[in-house]
Order: C-alpha cells, then structure tokens, then sequence
C-alpha cells in the first residue's frame, strides 16, 4: 500500500483581510489540509517575489497568496502590486522548471473564512496531483548538475564589491 503524497504550501497571507479568514476558519471549526504553512504579511502587496522563489527552494510543493479583494485594500491599492507580481511569477516559473499551477492567488475577505477553507482544500488537492516539487531534478545547462544558487555568504565576490 502506497502512501499518498502530502504537499508542504507556504501561504502568505495579508493580515487586514485573509490571515483573519483564516483566523474565522478556525474559529468556526471549518477544517482546511494542515499541509498550509501560513505567513502572516501586512499586506499582500508586501509580497516580495524573492519570498516566493526562497519558499520554493526551501522545499514547499506550492505557494498561495492570499489578500484583500482588489479595491478594498487597506492600503488603498497594494493589492493590485500583488495581483502583478504574482502574474509575473507565474510568467517566470515555468523558466525555472516550476509549473505555474503550483502559485495560486486567492482573494479573501475577513468575513470570508468558510471560502478561504474552501479555497485552500481545493488548493491543496490540485497541488496534489502535480506530484512533488523536485528541483534537484532540474538540469543545468551543462546536462550534468543541478542548478543551486548559492546563499549570498557563500559568494565572496559580493562582499568584496560593497
């Protein structure tokens, strides 16, 4: 009997709107996959997309952005910020050996929690079947070794330049 193959999902979440669903989630005792990993941003357009790409070489099968409803952000229009940086990540992924599908972007209100649980259960089952993330399986250019980036101590040129 084999085991069936549990995703690791960083989210990120805006703490006005969707980190307080989630909050009503589980205060209503809706039940979501324990498989997310919730991180509380101030606000979605906060996301940085370097945040991202470190949740996915850190091992996360997939990632969620979570935020305000567009126009109804509480720091007037951040969240359209992040509604472009998730469209350009979803555009460079793919370049990376990553499938889009393994982003998603969910808005959410505070009043919203019984959605967000759904939302994330239907996230976590579409990330399911993609399988895992292997990028140790990500050729080089070369054909022989992965690409690893190096974290930057480990890069003196950089040091020595500022």
């Amino acid at each position: 009997m084999s085991e069936q193959f549990e995703p690791l999902i960083v989210g990120f979440t805006c703490n006005w709107c969707s980190y307080r669903a989630a909050d009503l989630a589980g205060t209503s005792r809706q039940t979501y996959p324990p498989n997310i990993r919730l991180i509380r941003l101030m606000c979605s357009g906060r996301l940085d997309p370097k945040f991202v790409m470190k949740a996915f070489g850190g091992g996360a099968d997939g990632v969620l952005i979570t935020g305000c409803h567009p126009g109804e952000c509480h720091y007037l229009e951040q969240n359209y910020k992040a509604l472009r940086r998730f469209m350009l990540l979803r555009r460079v992924l793919p370049q990376m050996g990553i499938e889009a599908e393994r982003l998603k972007l969910i808005w959410a209100s505070a009043a919203e929690g019984m959605r967000l649980a759904h939302e994330f259960t239907k996230a976590v089952e579409e990330i399911r079947a993609l399988g895992p993330l292997n990028l140790s399986k990500i050729p080089s250019p070369n054909g022989k070794e992965p690409v690893i980036a190096p974290e930057p101590e480990a890069m003196p040129e950089l040091e020595a330049a500022a």
